[in-house]
Parts: C-alpha cells; sequence; structure tokens
C-alpha cells in the first residue's frame, strides 16, 4: 500500500508571534508544534514529510528540524520562491524580475501548496507548520488518504474541519475560514473572516469596513488541514496564474489555498469530504498563547498520549 505525504507549510516567520514559531520549543522536553504534528503523522501511517520553506533558512532548518526525522520518515524540503511563477499562456513572464524582487511577503499560501510538487507522487495532506491539530486528525486524514485507487475516486480531497470556538485565542483576533457544508458532509464553500474574537461560548468577526458578524461557535472551520492527489497541482497552477494576472490584484495580495479550493469547487472541478475533529486545537498566534499551550501539552503527556520523549 502506498503511504500517503504530509506536506508542511513552513515559510511563514509568525509576524505576531515575533519570530520563527517553527523552531520554539513548548513539549516538556522541549518539543516544537511541528514535532507533534510529524510525530501523529507517522504514527497514523504517513510515509514522508515534504516541508515548504524559505530558502534563507535552509540550513537551519535541517539543522534543527529534519535531520530528527529522517531515521523514522522520508524526508524532503522545497522552496516557496519568489519566482516560481508559471510562464502566461505564450510562454512569457507574467511578472519583471523587479516586480517579484519587490513583493514583501511570499505568495500565500496556494502558492506554498503548489510548490510541493516537486517533491509529493502520493496522495497528500496539507497542514501549517505552527499549529497543533492532535492525533485525531492525522488519523482521519490518513485514513482518507489511503483508500485503494482515490485519483479515480468519486471524492478525491478532504478537510479536517475544527469547531470555531474550539480554535480562538484570548489573547487578540485569529483569521478562520467558516465552511458551509451539504446535509451528508460535501464542502460548499470556505469564507475567511480575519478578525474573530471570542464572545462568550462564540465568536463575533468584528471587520474595520463592516457590520460585526455573530457566530454561535459550533460553526466548523478550516486551519489548513487539508488532504488532495497531485492532480491537484494543475488547478492551483491555472488559479494562480490566473491571479497574477488579475488587473485588481495588489502587490500584498496572496493566493489563499481555501481561496483555490473554494472555486474549484464552484467550478464542478473538485469534490471535498469534511471530516468533523472535536479536538482542541492549540496554536501560537501571540506570545500570550505560549504558557496556555505549554500547559495542555503537558497534560497529554501526562496522560499518556505522548511518550515522555516523541523523538530518541
Amino acid at each position: 500500500m502506498i503511504k500517503p505525504t504530509l506536506v508542511v507549510l513552513a515559510a511563514g516567520m509568525g509576524s505576531r508571534f515575533g519570530g520563527l514559531k517553527q523552531t520554539v520549543g513548548f513539549g516538556p522536553a522541549g518539543e516544537t508544534l511541528l514535532d507533534y504534528s510529524v510525530f501523529n503523522a507517522w504514527r497514523a501511517g504517513f510515509g514522508q514529510v515534504v516541508f515548504v520553506i524559505r530558502r534563507e533558512f535552509a540550513d537551519a532548518f535541517e539543522r534543527d528540524v529534519c535531520a530528527k526525522f529522517r531515521p523514522h520518515l522520508d524526508v524532503a524540503c522545497v522552496f516557496q520562491d519568489m519566482d516560481d511563477i508559471p510562464p502566461a499562456p505564450a510562454g512569457t513572464p507574467r511578472l519583471d524580475a523587479a516586480t517579484v524582487a519587490a513583493r514583501p511577503k511570499p505568495w500565500g499560501t496556494g502558492h506554498a501548496t503548489l510548490a510541493a510538487r516537486h517533491a509529493v507522487r502520493t496522495p497528500f495532506g496539507v497542514i501549517n507548520a505552527d499549529d497543533f491539530y492532535g492525533r485525531e486528525s492525522f488519523e482521519k486524514l490518513a485514513g482518507f488518504l489511503s483508500q485503494p485507487d482515490l485519483e479515480s475516486a468519486d471524492v478525491t480531497s478532504c478537510l479536517v474541519a475544527f469547531t470555531l470556538r474550539n480554535t480562538l485565542s484570548d489573547h487578540g483576533r485569529v483569521a478562520r475560514g467558516i465552511c458551509r457544508t451539504t446535509d451528508d458532509g460535501q464542502l460548499i464553500s470556505v469564507t475567511e473572516k480575519t478578525r474573530l474574537h471570542p464572545v462568550g461560548h462564540g465568536a463575533e468577526n468584528r471587520p474595520d469596513d463592516g457590520p460585526v458578524e455573530v457566530f454561535t461557535g459550533d460553526e466548523p472551520v478550516s486551519l489548513n488541514t487539508w488532504g488532495f492527489t497531485p492532480s491537484l497541482f494543475g488547478h492551483l497552477e491555472r488559479l494562480f496564474g490566473a491571479f497574477l494576472d488579475d488587473p485588481q490584484r495588489t502587490d500584498s495580495a496572496e493566493f489563499f489555498l481555501p481561496f483555490a479550493i473554494d472555486q474549484l469547487i464552484r467550478e464542478g472541478h473538485l469534490r471535498c469530504r469534511v471530516l468533523r475533529s472535536e479536538a482542541r486545537w492549540f496554536g501560537v498566534t501571540y506570545r500570550e498563547d505560549t504558557e496556555n499551550v505549554r500547559t495542555a501539552l503537558a497534560a497529554l503527556h501526562a496522560a499518556g498520549e505522548y511518550p515522555g520523549r516523541l523523538w530518541r
């Protein structure tokens, strides 16, 4: 049986947190959140992990992250390069070098996922590097991606969706993709809400230029915990090209993976199964989240969910 691949989006620098979160220790023995994700994926049956990173911290990432995983998994790194841009239909460059060099940030999670095409050959999951998704999420992903003949199945992608109230921070706003689903669990759409604040058991989205939106807290949300087949890459390349060609695109606009999936669903090119998880998500959006995450992880170790040290 072909084992699925885990693609980890690790090119972000964690601007609100203030530094490279991917190498900060939160577990009792100094484990990073990435350590837990890879450990959970490994014991769920993933056979390869592909990290999407920036070239400028490649050496540090290899030394501090990849080396510990290589005895257990096939490990590869690919780079989210600013100039990794599909050519226009006529074969000419879409953007000149000066425009690319002046861009202030990477092209976004859709582009980061597209970068993984250089190393991925099997059905694959996609996660963020700086979130804790829990054991259940990876078991659900592995179960879906390990189906025989997935590429020719009626539903070829999945999303592990969390419950909104389990994904909020007490220390500031967060961005979450609010999901709409059919009665039988098919994804209809993902709508990004970028200013969500906890309110009681629910949440409010407080945009700068619109009315406050109230949520019960029961809504399924996307935290970029996806499952796909390699056929996705062709679609992403096409949509990324259209994004670059959009005359309304601003210099700081990003090509987000949920936006691309939403469009593919509307076009009829993709059907996506939503797999609900009631696990509590841990993340470090702000420095003030750190102690809460460390306490929660220590409790999981004490309860026997994880061994004393993840990687010996």
